[in-house]
């Protein structure tokens, strides 16, 4: 970034020490470009240096004091302007005074506390990012750099399978078992729907994965419904004591782990739709909220405190949605 004015220009950059090795992750940006940052954990230090080159080596830069900060902030999108920060670290660089030619100041975070994972929804965007800036009596010469931070958890202790039952009262029952309540992002969802009672014409049943992000509070709540994924997992009529497997891998989506309550601002969670449409188009679901959750690639010791408390946010428990449909359900003749 360039600064120009009474004859002095100054780039800024900022790079990590460990920016050769360091591995990089794939996250979205606001327009839904897919972008590679940096990748960090809860704890790990941030260090690096802020070069400054002058363009004219011969004019004095003035300022009133260079600094870093390393700063993770929440913005949602019917706010705007309004940054809600969570982490705030600052470290000076250097005192008010000139700069007569190129150079670079080291700085270092350590151990850094990173309790949220870098998020882009449709209403919110949580974000993690180190900002130099050279003070100015005019204007301050500023640079940012984003890096994304991932949120790992261990295998929850108490992970019971979910089993439900629903339908119509003398038209449709039946059981569906998925193997496990909570899922890691590469995980793979096994169950089976039993038909217990049939006496409408089902033509087709599929599962989707619903991600819903909640943002605000009070009166300012905001609801964003968004379809994952479309499995289709039966074409045709079932019969009486059928039963249909279900197989779905998590891998090939575009999925985050469950966030709750983060920061009193946003929740973002996921749901299991399950759809049964009958000849004549009218549509039976039934909802089922399933936790997602991400497993580190290795073991770290360092990532322990960071996993415990990543696996605090498991407790609690599941709600359940009733089944409906706006043709028939509407009358309470479902039941489960």
């Amino acid at each position: 970034m360039s600064f120009f004015g009474f004859g002095q220009s100054v780039e800024v950059d900022i790079v990590l020490n460990d920016a050769e090795s360091r591995k990089r992750a794939e996250h979205k940006t606001e327009d839904g470009k897919k972008e590679k940052y940096f990748l960090f954990y809860d704890g790990e230090t941030v260090s690096g240096k802020v070069s400054l080159a002058l363009k004219n080596p011969n004019k004095r830069l003035e300022h009133q004091g260079i600094k870093i900060e390393f700063i993770g902030q929440i913005e949602l999108y019917y706010d705007r302007g309004n940054h809600h920060e969570f982490v705030s670290l600052v470290k000076d660089l250097a005192r008010p005074g000139e700069i007569s030619q190129s150079q670079a100041f080291d700085f270092e975070f350590t151990h850094v506390e990173k309790p949220y994972e870098s998020y882009t929804g449709q209403n919110v965007k949580l974000r993690y990012f180190l900002r130099a800036t050279i003070s100015r009596r005019l204007n301050d010469v500023v640079k940012e750099m984003d890096i994304v931070v991932h949120t790992l958890s261990t295998y929850p202790e108490l992970n019971s399978s979910i089993k439900m039952e629903v339908g119509i009262e003398d038209c449709l029952h039946i059981e569906f078992e998925y193997n496990k309540s909570k899922y890691h992002l590469k995980d793979v969802i096994v169950g089976k729907i039993y038909f217990l009672l049939v006496r409408i014409k089902i033509k087709h049943m599929e599962i989707d994965i619903i991600k819903r992000e909640t943002t605000g509070t009070g009166p300012n709540v905001y609801h964003e419904n968004d379809t994952i994924a479309k499995y289709e997992i039966m074409d045709g009529a079932p019969v009486r004591g059928e039963s249909i497997p279900i197989r779905l891998f998590l891998a090939g989506y575009e999925l985050t782990p469950t966030m709750r309550d983060i920061n009193k601002k946003f929740s973002v969670r996921y749901y299991l739709n399950l759809v049964l449409i009958d000849e004549e188009e009218r549509r039976y679901f039934k909802q089922q909220e399933v936790v997602l959750w991400r497993k580190g690639d290795i073991v770290r010791k360092s990532m322990s405190h960071q996993a415990a408390i990543a696996s605090q946010r498991f407790e609690g428990t599941t709600s359940l949605a009733e089944a409906r449909t706006p043709s028939q359900l509407s009358d309470n003749n479902s039941r489960q």
